[in-house]
């Protein structure tokens, strides 16, 4: 298949993504955590994060209508690695319509766990979930669970409107490796860089059952 027709699709379906969105927030403020979607800037910076090589997959959380998902193919992140997790249904219909060649799981982001099979292998996490706005124990929750299925070494990448150089909710099994404020966002964000602590031996015994995407 030529490349034009799927850059008008992705074009075409962007253009309908504010609409979705507002509809979205309309209904769930709380759960959507803004009054517009990320800035292409925001989502190409986050992408910016993630690194193009590896084995294992990469896991959006809140993908919501998809301008990170998109900023992270055009980073070079493969279809078969990346796996879109959204708790909207009216999201994951348009997400699947937007990226058929990109895994949309409808879940929940506090049963991450849950949601991915034993053992898979997984190189980085980028969320882009409300986590001032959920229950502390939920946004406690949520992070907790990316300690337990990045691999060693892997990375997880959050923003957050809070513009002060912590993240509230920081598992002790991940070390922060960077920060800094995108200001041609609107309001400006902070994008966060976490790093899995773990040593690999724990990961090695393990290495030769991994799987690629199972859903592929």
């Amino acid at each position: 298949m030529s490349i034009a027709p799927v850059a008008r699709l992705h074009r075409t379906m962007g253009d309908i993504a504010p609409s979705v969105f507002l509809r979205e927030w309309l209904r769930h403020p709380g759960a959507v955590g803004a009054v517009w979607p990320s800035s292409d800037y925001l989502a190409r910076r986050m992408a910016a994060c993630v690194p193009r090589s590896g084995d294992g997959l990469v896991i959006e959380l809140g993908a919501g209508t998809g301008c990170v998902t998109q900023a992270l193919l055009e980073r070079g992140i493969r279809a078969d690695r990346l796996v879109a997790v959204e708790r909207s249904h009216n999201f994951v219909l348009h997400l699947r319509r937007r990226f058929p060649s990109v895994t949309v799981l409808h879940g929940d982001a506090l049963r991450l766990a849950e949601l991915l099979p034993p053992r898979l292998m997984v190189d980085a996490i980028v969320s882009s979930l409300p986590l001032r706005s959920l229950p502390p124990s939920d946004a406690r929750t949520i992070v907790a669970q990316w300690e337990r299925v990045l691999r060693a070494g892997g990375r997880a990448v959050q923003f957050s409107y809070d513009l002060r150089n912590r993240l509230r909710y920081e598992p002790s099994g991940l070390r922060q490796r960077s920060s800094h404020v995108v200001w041609a966002n609107v309001p400006p964000a902070r994008i966060f860089t976490l790093e899995s602590a773990r040593s690999p031996a724990v990961d090695a015994p393990e290495k030769a059952r991994q799987a690629p995407n199972p859903w592929s």
